[in-house]
């Protein structure tokens, strides 16, 4: 019989006093999805104890590497954004070695300070053991690839961590053009969940290869969630921009050397299979984009539920070898990060970067 699998779950998120607080203060809505109020999911979303690990339990999932809920710290103002992330990362920290068997974690970075950015990467990996950052694509209106974010990718090439990138919602002016104007309410779930997250940050990752990111940093690793933010299923059709990019290498080649892919909760075997065969399963993560992928909720739909083991089951009856099921469960993850450890720093010796 096989040895059972060992899941982390790398899209975990979180909120925290401070962040609400912080988010209240800049004019954020303060609803549920957010993690305001006392409703089921907005608890869930607040809670770092018994809930959340629970909830793992019931899913099939052994560790969870909490971030920040989406924005993070990427809508406030640059001195709110460098106090918020460092009093975030501490509590986060104090999360994990409460639970250091079932948590770990992934490092709130003040974008909208980049000079900050990543002396708080470096503090956060070097002195509390995070295994990489998330972050969110824009920076307000600075997209992803701005210069000045260059200094933060070096950090994180050097030492040697991934950088997880979430969607957001996209500028008003796209909201305004596209969503806007449908019946029954629902533009504003397909800017967003629906549809409009993953295009936005799909764009942000072209954006970063055209502009010569993953060139000026080429063992950056990046891992993209909800099966590539639409990216891989149109990777033979954007291709035949490399030459007027001057792309130093073929646009699936960024993907199979600086990308690693997971689902973010999206139980579906069809897309499992398509990112397998784009970037192979050495380059597949897991996730379950708790809590927002957890339990039925009212108009949600069965491929979005990793409730009941389904988390579990979705890759143990995944079309793949027990190595490979393994390698994506938990395997790649520790090839990537096992170098960085609770207060240790980056010593070690891990192969994340070119296979």
């Amino acid at each position: 019989m096989p040895e059972k699998l060992r899941i982390v779950g790398l899209e975990e998120h979180v909120v925290l006093p401070v962040l609400l607080d912080a988010w209240a203060k800049a004019g954020v809505p303060q609803i549920p999805q957010l993690g305001y109020g006392d409703e089921p999911f907005a608890l869930r979303l607040r809670d770092v104890g018994d809930r959340r690990l629970a909830d793992m339990d019931d899913q099939g999932v052994d560790v969870a590497v909490l971030s920040l809920a989406t924005p993070g710290v990427q809508n406030l103002t640059a001195a709110d954004a460098v106090s918020v992330a460092r009093e975030a990362n501490d509590a986060l920290a104090e999360v994990v070695r409460a639970h250091p068997r079932r948590f770990q974690a992934l490092a709130a970075i003040p974008t909208p300070s980049p000079e900050s950015a990543a002396a708080e990467l470096e503090r956060a990996v070097t002195q509390l053991g995070f295994r990489g950052a998330m972050l969110y694509g824009r920076t307000g209106d600075k997209p992803a690839d701005a210069p000045e974010f260059d200094d933060l990718y070096a950090t994180a090439e050097r030492l040697r961590v991934p950088l997880h990138f979430h969607p957001q919602t996209p500028v008003r002016a796209v909201q305004e053009a596209y969503y806007s104007g449908l019946p029954h309410g629902v533009g504003p779930m397909l800017a967003t969940a629906g549809l409009g997250w993953y295009y936005d940050l799909g764009v942000q990752y072209l954006r970063m290869i055209f502009s010569g990111v993953f060139d000026r940093h080429p063992d950056l690793q990046v891992i993209a969630g909800h099966w590539g933010e639409v990216v891989l299923f149109y990777l033979d059709h954007i291709g035949i921009l490399r030459h007027a990019a001057k792309l130093e290498r073929p646009l699936a080649d960024y993907f199979r050397q600086n990308f690693w892919v997971a689902g973010s909760g999206t139980v579906s075997e069809r897309y499992l299979r398509w990112t397998a065969e784009v970037v192979g399963t050495d380059r597949m993560l897991y996730s379950t984009d708790y809590p927002y992928t957890f339990g039925t909720r009212p108009g949600g739909f069965p491929f979005l539920d990793t409730s009941g083991g389904v988390a579990r089951s979705f890759l143990e009856q995944a079309p793949f070898t027990q190595e490979e099921k393994t390698a994506i469960g938990s395997g790649n993850w520790e090839r990537l990060t096992g170098h960085v450890g609770p207060g240790t720093g980056t010593a070690g010796t891990a192969v994340g970067s070119r296979p």
